[in-house]
């Protein structure tokens, strides 16, 4: 279970956030500007709250009070980004390896070929990043991910920049993500029909404060 309880002040923008998560996808659902990515930041150790607590299971990551701030590579999150963020110059063998060798494991043929069935992108382990779709890009992105065989996955806005017909093509993937790869999610979305499809659970951010949790409903 993930428990964030933290308070971040930008400028003049302020962030307060509490909640906790749990299986499947939970959602941070508002408007840009609400203080979204701000908070999965914090929850991956990119930002450092100004007040506050973040716990993941047993490990206490982030206690303001107690002096704790555990570094990024020691908090086994995997992290996708709105654009992939991919190394043009390898592979996508490669690029999907550096997953797995960034969080220190040995290679596990099983594993590479669990996360490459999932996203359906065998396919593609020979091309570079240039020659691929911005949904493929992003699946690729996805599998990089798992490969470090995270405690948690963190997703900001993965489909922001791909047009409808991408949207439509990677949604599946994101679905079968959330039903077996048995990671817990954090998802970031101001787009009610993409959080309809994806949410196990809804966190809505309005003003860098959260508003209401719930399920979808609260989409209206």
């Amino acid at each position: 279970m993930l428990k964030v309880d933290v308070e971040k002040k930008l400028g003049d923008f302020a962030v307060t956030a509490k909640f906790a998560s749990e299986t499947g996808a939970t959602v941070l659902f508002g408007p840009s500007g609400a203080g979204k990515t701000t908070v999965v930041n914090m929850i991956a150790g990119l930002l450092k709250p100004d007040r506050g607590r973040i716990a993941l299971d047993d490990e206490v990551l982030f206690d303001q009070a107690a002096h704790i701030d555990a570094p990024v590579w020691r908090r086994r999150i995997g992290y996708v980004f709105q654009e992939g963020r991919l190394f043009p110059h390898l592979s996508v063998q490669h690029n999907l390896d550096y997953g797995r060798w960034m969080g220190g494991h040995a290679a596990d043929p099983a594993a590479f070929a669990h996360a490459v069935a999932l996203l359906d992108i065998g396919h593609l382990l020979d091309r570079r990043p240039g020659k691929l779709s911005g949904g493929e890009r992003q699946r690729v992105a996805v599998g990089r991910a798992l490969l470090m065989r995270p405690r948690l996955l963190l997703l900001d806005e993965p489909l922001a920049s791909l047009d409808e017909a991408r949207k439509a093509d990677i949604l599946p993937y994101l679905e079968r993500l959330r039903d077996e790869a048995k990671v817990p999610m954090i998802y970031v979305s101001h787009d009610a029909a993409e959080v309809k499809r994806i949410a196990s659970r809804v966190v809505r951010l309005d003003s860098g404060k959260v508003t209401a949790t719930g399920g979808v409903e609260l989409l209206g």
